[in-house]
């Protein structure tokens, strides 16, 4: 991919945390040499409504008789669509009270939409109600056979994930679940020389590392990274090219611990009046990423976030790294190994020594990290989670001829608990955990009875904290400032889809819970902003006023 930037453009620019449209960052590089640093990850009354997904064309008009004021709502919301420059796309919203569970407004809210981000609360809702906020994940160091007298393992190290979105390297012993700490207890239980190879092994989930429908030159960037079980620094690099050197080429650097990823720069420097190009390509099947362009004389540089190939690979090497500085001698390679065998010969823990072991934080705060910076990667380990630990809810019965995979567990399971919670999933295509396939195909009802369903559960408290706060944190930091606090809600964006969902406070203290999908706005109008319009006006509701969108 190649894109042209401007030479003096200074700080970042913030991508869509589905599929950016920019995908490179400008970086103000303080020291010459220093690799700029990548962003935190940031690639829902006794009886439930009913969801039936439908192509015909609904209307506006709310389920039950509308009061007066809901009557005036309904008027306002349908007037922000006369405008010319929003009649391209198509739109689809539900709007529920909590209070009762009637439905406050709705938009051909049965037709089926691409939810691009909001898909995340799927398997966020479900995960946290099926696994407890307090479950954890546990990354583990196993042996065949116990340790000699003298510390030395005869045998191959396992370095066994089991899918923690929050494993990093660590460069301190202290640093809580990371691999500095893993070798760091490895030393003081004995461990002095490992005769054989680190395996990072990523079997414990069965399946795909990416999502079904996922477009091939996404898979390259942050945000489509494998949701390996075995995962480590989000499994991603950042890239770097910062001002010429002493030999006058552009240094291009990647902030990878032992060379994991090969750079080709193949950067020139041209003149300060010319405009910055770039262009960025790792193979689908490698870490070669090639760069190439022009780097203006006098730019201060700019970077990019690039996933690794094979990341349980890429975690075993990291680990033989810290192994060797805790004085623990690896006389093998680095290798790694998946579940892509018969399940008689993949890897069983029971039958070995577990040496050592690194737990996650809890997936209550997993969870927030996931929905406030929309991380693709911790909603696709989340839903692999759910099919892994709580496959035993789903029939026994395998599809014919393969074994299903724990992302197909997870969102059949999903399914099931949406049934069960009386929503229902006729016509509903779920794909992925994260929202980055276009196969995902859902209708704004299903999305707002499942934030009602889950509001309604021990869980509902901890879900609705994890979402962005309008004017305060996550993806709406920056959104409805004028309704601060008062809109917790989950952004999504894909190119020419948008949409928000999640609950909102009225004016009288009465919580909404909605959803508002556009889909293909080709056109001139911000789609966005039309979003924010129309929660505006279930904010102040009921004393709201007829607004145009600007």
């Amino acid at each position: 991919m190649l894109y042209k930037l401007s030479s003096f453009s200074v700080g970042r620019i913030t991508p869509s945390k589905t599929r950016p449209l920019v995908l490179i960052s400008i970086l103000a590089l303080l020291f010459p040499g220093c690799g700029a640093t990548a962003p935190t990850l940031n690639n829902e009354p006794a009886s439930q409504p009913t969801v039936e997904a439908s192509n015909e064309v609904t209307d506006s008009k709310p389920a039950t008789p509308a009061s007066p004021d809901e009557a005036r709502l309904t008027r306002e919301i349908d007037g922000l669509f006369e405008q010319d420059e929003f009649k391209s796309g198509r739109w689809g919203i539900t709007v529920l009270s909590l209070k009762d569970g009637h439905k406050v407004y709705a938009r051909n809210d049965d037709r089926l939409f691409t939810p691009a981000s909001n898909m995340k609360l799927f398997p966020t809702a479900v995960g946290l109600e099926l696994l407890g906020a307090d479950y954890r994940w546990r990354t583990s160091a196993y042996a065949p056979s116990p340790l000699a007298a003298d510390g030395t393992l005869n045998g191959d190290l396992i370095l066994y994930g089991r899918g923690a979105p929050d494993l990093t390297a660590g460069t301190k012993a202290t640093d809580d679940n990371s691999l500095a700490r893993l070798a760091n207890d490895l030393y003081d239980r004995g461990l002095r020389r490992v005769k054989g190879n680190v395996i990072g092994d990523e079997s414990y989930f069965r399946g795909e590392t990416t999502g079904d429908g996922w477009q091939w030159n996404d898979v390259q960037w942050y945000f489509g990274a494998e949701a390996s079980a075995l995962s480590v620094n989000n499994n991603e690099v950042s890239v770097n090219i910062l001002p010429p050197d002493k030999s006058g080429t552009p240094v291009v650097l990647a902030n990878d611990l032992n060379g994991y990823v090969t750079i080709e720069n193949k950067m020139a420097v041209v003149s300060s009046t010319e405009r910055m190009t770039v262009g960025i390509h790792r193979g689908l099947s490698d870490n070669i990423v090639r760069v190439w362009g022009t780097f203006p004389s006098g730019s201060k540089g700019f970077g990019a976030r690039i996933s690794v190939y094979k990341p349980a690979l890429w975690a075993a090497r990291i680990f033989v790294g810290k192994l060797n500085e805790r004085g623990i001698t690896v006389e093998g390679r680095a290798e790694s190994r998946d579940a892509r065998q018969p399940p008689a010969e993949r890897f069983d823990p029971s039958r070995s020594n577990e040496l050592a072991s690194v737990f996650s934080k809890p997936l209550g705060e997993i969870i927030r990290a996931t929905n406030k910076g929309s991380i693709n990667l911790y909603a696709e380990l989340i839903l692999r989670t759910i099919g892994r630990e709580r496959g035993s809810l789903l029939p026994a019965v395998e599809p014919g001829g393969r074994e299903r995979g724990d992302d197909e567990n997870g969102l059949a399971i999903i399914k099931l608990w949406l049934n069960r919670s009386g929503i229902s999933t006729t016509g509903l295509a779920l794909h992925d955990g994260s929202g980055l396939s276009r196969l995902n195909l859902v209708t704004p009802r299903s999305l707002a009875s499942l934030l009602a369903a889950v509001s309604r559960t021990a869980a509902g408290p901890t879900f609705r904290q994890s979402l962005p706060l309008s004017g305060v944190d996550g993806t709406l930091g920056s959104r409805l400032k004028e309704h601060s606090e008062k809109v917790a809600a989950k952004t999504g964006y894909l190119t020419y889809d948008t949409s928000l969902s999640g609950y909102v406070t009225n004016a009288a203290d009465e919580v909404f819970a909605f959803s508002i999908i556009c889909n293909d706005e080709t056109g001139r109008g911000n789609s966005g902003r039309l979003i924010d319009k129309i929660v505006s006006l279930l904010a102040t509701y009921p004393q709201a006023t007829p607004q145009k969108a600007k």
